[in-house]
């Protein structure tokens, strides 16, 4: 079988997911991704006509995020009209799953050139959401709420906590750590390889570093944030006066009238606008267009679990991309696990017994934002960066996704 080799990654900043507060939020979603695929062209001299496929990832595909992302970007960027595009979901999970169907397709020897990567504006989705009717994931469909009730997320976040004994100091520590070293990485220019900076149309900057770190977090400051979950708790979801709270306790009587609330908003990922993409590419045609690999793709995996705890898929994801892989957690010197909320963070590292030194380096989506979609595809960016920057070989990339599931990645950095 072939091999996948990641020849570049390249992010935009995060900005603020807030309509007149985030410096990108003005912007079409498909300018965000036409900045990423721009840059993936420019940076490596590529002859878009040889491009195979995109594969692209957007969670939310309505309005202004829906017609095919993935193929009106490449468009938007003046790509080759033959290179093809297609756009996925996998809720949170989909910018890894893009670079994973890329890697499948190159290995299987189908394609050459795929490029992977995903775009969320979730100042859009937010001002553009009906605020009268509550969101399921279910959307609707009672038969399967009778067989997976699945709740809103943080919700799901608290019940995990109650659960696993995991206190608000823990989820807290970890928010904490988070933007500490968020703030490091971006005073050492760690981000500064991936990072494209977002102009307006008229030329000017709209953005050139993640603006959502909040450097100053101590574990003082956190300690004032009112816990923001209990209030959905109760939030009924259809005409009999079921709530959210309710869909769980229906699977785990154990919490009721037991739930502990921990997450707020400063221990829960931030809400942002942001896209990435990734060149993906055979040796065959990195060879013949003079493209030098930067890493290989060793394994990917796919795990289901609970849909109503909805966020514990990641630890079985690391297991079994690992076994995949025929390696054990030893062998990896760069995690990164998506802080969807503190707490999933906090037991992927419990459950799977990591050194708090290998996982998530440079902070998390709890400093950093999670624009959905494209969420995946940043963290492999990251973890090639920061593999690069320190010397390591393995890197592995896991997050929960709504429904209750995980894609997981691991990633061997090239000798340079």
């Amino acid at each position: 079988m072939a091999e996948a080799y990641i020849i570049d990654a390249v992010r935009t900043p995060r900005g603020i997911g807030k309509v007149g507060k985030g410096s990108l939020a003005h912007l079409h979603p498909q300018h965000l991704g036409a900045t990423v695929l721009g840059a993936i062209r420019d940076r490596n001299n590529l002859d878009t006509s040889t491009v195979d496929d995109i594969i692209w990832g957007t969670s939310s595909q309505r309005g202004a995020q829906g017609a095919d992302m993935g193929r009106m970007a490449a468009l938007d960027a003046g790509f080759d009209v033959k290179a093809s595009g297609v756009t996925l979901d996998r809720f949170c999970g989909s910018g890894i799953t893009t670079v994973s169907l890329a890697a499948a397709q190159i290995m299987s020897g189908m394609e050459d050139c795929v490029i992977a990567g995903g775009c969320e504006m979730m100042s859009y989705t937010a001002s553009t959401a009906d605020p009268k009717n509550p969101p399921m994931m279910d959307a609707g469909n009672l038969h399967l709420r009778e067989m997976h009730p699945q709740s809103q997320q943080g919700c799901c976040a608290d019940a995990i906590a109650t659960l696993e004994g995991i206190d608000r100091e823990a989820v807290d520590q970890l928010a904490v750590v988070s933007q500490e070293r968020a703030k490091k990485a971006m005073d050492e220019g760690r981000f500064d390889k991936s990072v494209v900076p977002v102009h307006n149309r008229d030329g000017s900057l709209a953005l050139d570093k993640d603006e959502f770190p909040r450097p100053g977090t101590t574990m003082e400051s956190l300690s004032g944030l009112k816990t923001v979950f209990n209030m959905f708790w109760d939030i009924p979801v259809d005409d009999k006066g079921t709530t959210y709270g309710n869909m769980i306790e229906k699977k785990y009587p154990q919490i009721a009238g037991n739930v502990q609330h921990v997450h707020h908003a400063g221990n829960s990922s931030g809400v942002v606008d942001g896209a990435a993409a990734i060149l993906v590419t055979s040796k065959d045609y990195a060879d013949k267009n003079g493209l030098k690999p930067r890493a290989r793709i060793v394994a990917t995996a796919n795990m289901g679990d609970c849909p109503t705890l909805m966020l514990n898929a990641p630890v079985a994801a690391a297991k079994k991309v690992l076994e995949k892989a025929g390696m054990t957690t030893d062998d990896i010197d760069v995690y990164e696990i998506n802080e969807a909320f503190s707490v999933v963070a906090e037991k992927f590292i419990r459950d799977l017994k990591l050194d708090r030194e290998k996982v998530n380096i440079n902070g998390g989506a709890m400093a950093l934002g999670h624009p959905i979609g494209a969420t995946g595809s940043i963290l492999i960016g990251t973890a090639l960066d920061e593999l690069e920057r320190s010397g390591g070989k393995y890197g592995l990339v896991t997050m929960c996704a709504a429904g209750g599931m995980a894609p997981a990645i691991i990633i061997e950095r090239l000798d340079a």
